[in-house]
C-alpha cells in the first residue's frame, strides 16, 4: 500500500482476528497408523508375529545356553518351543476375534483364563517333548507345569500387544470418520458463508437486464448477460476452499465489476494498484467479491454522485497485505458492523471464511478513512502454487 492510504485512518482499526498460530488446513485423511508401515492389518499381524515369536526364540536359546546345554541340545527345544507358542498364539488368535468387541471386563476375563490354560498345556507339551529329546526321565504331576509361569506370561504378554493394537486401530478410524465429518461440514459451512450474497446480486443483475430490454438496449442487455454467465460459471468451477492467485481473483472480481459499470455507468470508478510479485500469491476463491458487493450496495448505490473503490494488494516480509477501500459514508460503530439493513454481512462472512482456512494465521481489520469511507485491510500467509 502507499503511504497515502495508511495515513488516511480516522479511526483506530478494529481487528476483526488476528494471530500467529500455524495454518489451520483441511484434513487430508486420519492420522498415520501402523498400517502405513505394513501394509494391510493382515500383514503387520504377521510382521508382527514373526518378529515378536523370533524374539521369543533367542530368549529362550539364552536360557538353554546359561543352563550349560551345547547347540545340538538347545536348538531342537528352541524350535519346538517357538513353534508350539506361534501355533497356540494362532488359536488364541480365533477365540479373541470373538470377544474383542465385548465389555472390557469380559475380555479381561478371557484373556486372564486362556494365557493361564494354554500356559499349562504350553508347560506339559514343553517338558514333555524335553523327555524325548534329551532322553532323560519324563517329568511327573505338577512338575509338568514348571514352566507354565514363564509361559502363560508370555501369551498374556502377547494378548496384551494383540488387543492394544486392534483398540489403536479402532481409535484411528473413528478419528478418520470425526475427521471427515469434520472436512464435510467445513466444506458445507464454507459454500453457505460464499454464496450467502449471491442471489442479491444475482437479482439486482436480472433486474437491471429486464429495465436494459424495456428501454431497448439490447447491445448492454446482451453485455451484461454475457458477464453474469461466465461470472456464474466461474463461481460454480471453483471450490470455496480452492485458493487461486490474487492474478486470478482479480479477473473474476472484473467480471463481477463489469456487470455492475453497466448498472452505474459513471457513478462507479474502479482504482487497482497491485503490485506484479502480488499477483501470483495464492488467496481463497471469490474472497474478495462479497466486500466489493458490500460496497457497491453501501457506499456506490445510495449515493447520486456514485463513488470510487480502490483495491490494492503486496507482498511484504512473506504476508500477502490487500487493501480495499471505498468513499462511502463508512460505518458509525465498527464494533457492530452488522446492521439491521444487512450492510456488514458480507465482511462477517469474509472473516468467518479466512478463520476456516486459515485460523488464527491472519489479519482482518476495518478503519473509517477521512474525510469518508471504509477501508478494509487483509493480511494472509504468501503462498504460491507448486511447480513440478
Amino acid at each position: 500500500m502507499d503511504n497515502k492510504e495508511k495515513n488516511i485512518v480516522g479511526e483506530k482499526p478494529i481487528d476483526l482476528h488476528n494471530g500467529t498460530a500455524k495454518e489451520l488446513r483441511e484434513p487430508a485423511g486420519a492420522a498415520p497408523t501402523m498400517n502405513r508401515f505394513f501394509g494391510s492389518k493382515e500383514r503387520t499381524f504377521w510382521t508382527f508375529q514373526a518378529v515378536g515369536w523370533a524374539g521369543y526364540s533367542l530368549v529362550r536359546a539364552f536360557q538353554w545356553m546359561i543352563n550349560g546345554f551345547d547347540a545340538f541340545q538347545y536348538m531342537p527345544m528352541v524350535f519346538v518351543a517357538t513353534v508350539t507358542g506361534f501355533l497356540l498364539s494362532l488359536i488364541l488368535r480365533h477365540m479373541y476375534r470373538l470377544v474383542r468387541d465385548a465389555k472390557l471386563s469380559v475380555i479381561l476375563v478371557t484373556v486372564v483364563l486362556a494365557s493361564g490354560l494354554f500356559g499349562a498345556f504350553f508347560s506339559t507339551f514343553e517338558v514333555t517333548m524335553q523327555s524325548y529329546i534329551l532322553d532323560v526321565a519324563p517329568y511327573q504331576g505338577i512338575q509338568k507345569l514348571g514352566n507354565a509361569m514363564f509361559e502363560g506370561t508370555v501369551l498374556f504378554a502377547w494378548s496384551a500387544i494383540y488387543f492394544g493394537y486392534h483398540y489403536y486401530e479402532s481409535l484411528q478410524d473413528q478419528k478418520e470418520q470425526v475427521l471427515k465429518a469434520t472436512a464435510a461440514a467445513h466444506q458445507a459451512q464454507l459454500k453457505m458463508l460464499r454464496y450467502q450474497l449471491n442471489p442479491h446480486f444475482l437479482f439486482n443483475t436480472l433486474n437491471a437486464i429486464s429495465t436494459l430490454v424495456l428501454e431497448k438496449s439490447e447491445a448492454d442487455a446482451n453485455r451484461m448477460l454475457t458477464k453474469l454467465s461466465s461470472f456464474l460459471r466461474y463461481t460454480l468451477v471453483n471450490q470455496p476452499t480452492q485458493r487461486i492467485t490474487l492474478d486470478q481473483e482479480l479477473h473474476a472480481l472484473g467480471l463481477y465489476l463489469d456487470i455492475e459499470k453497466v448498472r452505474f455507468q459513471d457513478r462507479l470508478v474502479l482504482e487497482f494498484d497491485i503490485q506484479e510479485k502480488a499477483k501470483a500469491a495464492l488467496i481463497p476463491s471469490l474472497i474478495l467479491q462479497p466486500l466489493v458487493e458490500n460496497a457497491i450496495k453501501y457506499a456506490i448505490a445510495p449515493s447520486i454522485e456514485g463513488g470510487t473503490i480502490k483495491v490494492s494488494a503486496e507482498v511484504i516480509n512473506g504476508r500477502l497485505h490487500v487493501f480495499l477501500s471505498d468513499s462511502g459514508p463508512g460505518i458509525e460503530d465498527l464494533n457492530n458492523i452488522v446492521s439491521e439493513t444487512g450492510s456488514g454481512v458480507g465482511i462477517v462472512n469474509t472473516r468467518e471464511r479466512l478463520t476456516q482456512i486459515y485460523g488464527e494465521d491472519h489479519t482482518i481489520s476495518l478503519r473509517n478513512m477521512e474525510p469518508s469511507g471504509l477501508g478494509i485491510f487483509i493480511e494472509i500467509p504468501c503462498e504460491h502454487e507448486k511447480r513440478t
